[in-house]
């Protein structure tokens, strides 16, 4: 591993900016100060004018594999996230066969070892039936990330609605538990309401206010009478940002939360351009619902920015609405997304890195991760906030091969990205010889 030396650069961390020399080796970050002038071989880059993010920590992303994998494996789909900074994922259970045995779960960490440029953990899957093989997670609670609840349905069948199944894994894992919150029944009656619903501007009339609420308030109720580690996945709405507090710092709250790039972007008034392209679960909502994550997000009721990056074959979007499967292709530029909104003066660039780097590791207690410090892995984004970066066809490096930013010009660019202390992606290139690394967690 050849070591590199960062020199003149503005390191954006904990709060602050600074501009400073940061040299790395044998995979961690060995020092950081001014002038810094090591001996022997390294490669140097010039970080004059450029801003050294942490790598963002993605905590929900869908890459497919295995079983889907004509719209995704995790090969692809890692490659696309170190293009746009993104150095660690956490992938969810909903794969073909789902991750709903320990066997299965260990199946895909085999995978990722063999194929995936970044960082990687996987959540255990959780059925109406398997409680207690879910629960044998816990004996890996320093390797694997958390159990998932699919408390709504989404893609793949793995629905929990069993209140003694939800009972048991509340009161007895020692695991975070992640939670996809839409309640099924109020999703059923919206349905027989809307049953010639022909676009998708009906989804957020279907998968509505009121089904996130419900389910939300639900896994809060069983988080503070177990006093479970609850994270809450992809909130969407106005109403649920009363079940989350500021009043602590993250390390102190049993019950975290998300929000997902495109529920800060997208409005229920780009159905009209986008239709099925933006048709996720849990819905793109009214305006006013976008209004109030970002107030929340900026007053710390909201922990983390994430992508529920979901990708699914341009195919299969074109299909009529009701058929049309849910999920968006996110994770190569959601950090450019929130970049652009740091152009715009929504957010500072401390604000996005704490939402996508810090507050990730500080929620899953991730080791050595998330922070620019001595010690720490190298994983690394180098940024220039001033030249534009153009989404074409051939740049979009997900499988499925498009993105509701097709045509979209971003105000930054992802310039280098490090994965413990490897170039991964240079020049616009991903240089996929090296494979990342199984997180580990402090617990």
């Amino acid at each position: 591993m050849t070591p590199v030396l960062i020199k003149n650069v503005t390191i954006v961390n904990e709060g602050a900016s600074i501009i400073a020399d940061v040299w790395i080796k044998d995979g961690l970050i060995d020092k950081i100060g001014p002038s810094l002038s090591p001996q022997g071989n390294y490669r140097e880059i010039n970080g004059e004018g450029l801003h050294l993010l942490p790598g963002v920590i993605d905590d929900q992303v869908h890459f497919r594999e295995p079983g889907l994998t004509h719209k995704a494996n995790i090969a692809s789909e890692a490659r696309a996230a170190v293009a746009g900074g993104t150095t660690s994922f956490m992938e969810m259970p909903n794969t073909n066969p789902p991750a709903v045995t320990q066997q299965l779960l260990e199946d895909k960490y085999t995978i990722a070892a063999n194929s995936s440029v970044a960082n990687y953990s996987f959540f255990m899957g959780v059925s109406n039936t398997n409680a207690e093989e879910a629960l044998r997670t816990n004996e890996k609670k320093n390797s694997v990330c958390g159990i998932k609840i699919f408390m709504g349905s989404s893609t793949g069948d793995m629905l929990v609605d069993n209140y003694l199944t939800l009972g048991k894994l509340f009161s007895e894992s020692e695991l975070l538990i992640a939670t996809h919150c839409e309640n099924e029944n109020v999703i059923k009656e919206n349905k027989a309401k809307y049953p010639d619903a022909d676009d998708a501007s009906f989804h957020p009339l279907i998968r509505d206010v009121e089904a996130c609420f419900e389910s939300s308030f639900t896994a809060v109720q069983l988080a503070k009478q177990h006093n479970t580690r609850l994270h809450i996945l992809h909130i969407s709405t106005k109403r649920e940002l009363q079940l989350f507090t500021n009043m602590f710092p993250i390390p102190d709250k049993r019950i975290t939360s998300e929000v997902c790039v495109h529920h800060l972007h997208f409005t229920a008034d780009d159905y009209a351009q986008y239709g099925n392209q933006i048709k996720c679960n849990p819905a793109i909502k009214v305006a006013e619902n976008k209004e109030a994550l970002w107030e929340a997000l900026l007053d710390d009721r909201l922990d983390i920015i994430a992508t529920d990056h979901a990708p699914h074959t341009w195919e299969e979007k074109q299909q009529p609405y009701q058929q049309a499967p849910s999920g968006v292709p996110l994770v190569q530029h959601s950090l450019l997304l929130m970049l652009q909104y740091v152009k715009q003066g929504k957010i500072s660039i401390e604000k996005v890195v704490e939402k996508m780097s810090h507050a990730p590791a500080q929620c899953f207690q991730i080791a050595k991760r998330g922070y620019i410090r001595e010690g720490y892995h190298a994983d690394l984004v180098l940024v220039n906030m001033n030249t534009g970066y153009a989404v074409t066809k051939e740049n979009i490096l997900y499988k499925c091969g498009w993105s509701p930013f097709e045509g979209h010009t971003f105000p930054a660019k992802v310039e280098y990205t490090l994965v413990n202390g490897n170039i991964v992606y240079e020049n616009g290139a991903v240089l996929d010889l090296y494979r990342g690394q199984r997180m580990m967690f402090d617990r």
